[in-house]
């Protein structure tokens, strides 16, 4: 049985990842840390609120994964600087303390199109992420990098919901190399990271694509069937075949029969 950390959980990958996590048999203890209370509440679930800017070691608890959700906008950070302290300096931050309490995996949510060179600042931003995660030589990194995600915000961000209305359109014809454009539902992303922590090769590094993401699905167990006891002994030929009498007579010597009881008498 595992534990497991999630890391902004008030978001729409987190909150639904915290779900999926409390609901599996897998797990037997959730721990979210939140600047914000939860809406949410499980028995195995514990809810850490914290600040990030202020969180120690010992905020941090042995765990078998730790999922990191951080994630903002400039609009809503307010300035470049805060978005950045956000989208890589915390989650820097949280890889660190996870590898000096021995946390052996550390899944990321980075996003689609992460390039050094790209024309994107949002996409500069989530390599810079990447490559710093790599460079920390953590004991396995899986990098979760979805496409638009889909889903029911407590917030409303124009742009976003826009282009989930376009690409809702565009959806069906974006096949083959271009698949990977689709938008994605947040609770699939959840979905795939959770399969990722339980059934992935124990990769150094592993990307994982938002096309990769949408078609994960968590391994159906196979059923241990126990062996019928009319398996174990066959009734049926018994009924049908004759019992073959022994071929030696069994035939008892009376004396040492006599002498076994002598002895018996003597030692009671």
């Amino acid at each position: 049985m595992r534990s497991a950390i999630v890391v902004g959980a008030t978001g729409l990958v987190g909150s639904a990842l915290i779900k999926l996590l409390c609901e599996s048999e897998e797990y037997v203890s959730v721990a979210a840390i939140a600047r914000r209370k939860l809406d949410y509440e499980h028995p195995k679930l514990t809810v850490k609120v914290r600040s990030f800017d202020q969180l120690e070691e010992n905020d941090i608890d042995f765990a078998h994964e730790i999922f990191c959700c951080l994630g903002t906008t400039i609009k809503k950070a307010g300035s470049r600087e805060e978005f950045e302290k956000v989208d890589v300096s915390y989650p820097l931050q949280i890889a660190s303390l996870a590898k000096k309490c021995g946390i052996m995996h550390f899944v990321i949510v980075s996003a689609m199109g992460a390039k050094e060179n790209s024309a994107i600042y949002y996409n500069r931003v989530k390599s810079k992420l990447e490559q710093e995660l790599m460079a920390m030589e953590l004991p396995q990194l899986s990098i979760v990098r979805p496409s638009l995600l889909v889903g029911d915000r407590n917030e409303f961000r124009f742009g976003e919901k826009m282009g989930e209305w376009i690409l809702k359109i565009l959806n069906p014809i974006l096949i083959g190399p271009v698949k990977k454009y689709r938008s994605i539902e947040a609770t699939q992303v959840a979905l795939a990271m959770m399969v990722i922590a339980l059934h992935s090769k124990k990769s150094k590094v592993s990307i994982y694509e938002a096309d990769e993401l949408a078609t994960m699905k968590m391994p159906i167990k196979e059923k241990e069937e126990g062996t019928a006891r009319e398996q174990l002994f066959n009734w049926d030929k018994l009924k049908t075949e004759e019992i073959e009498p022994l071929d030696e007579e069994i035939v008892f010597d009376q004396q040492k029969l006599r002498k076994i009881k002598t002895n018996n008498e003597i030692d009671n």
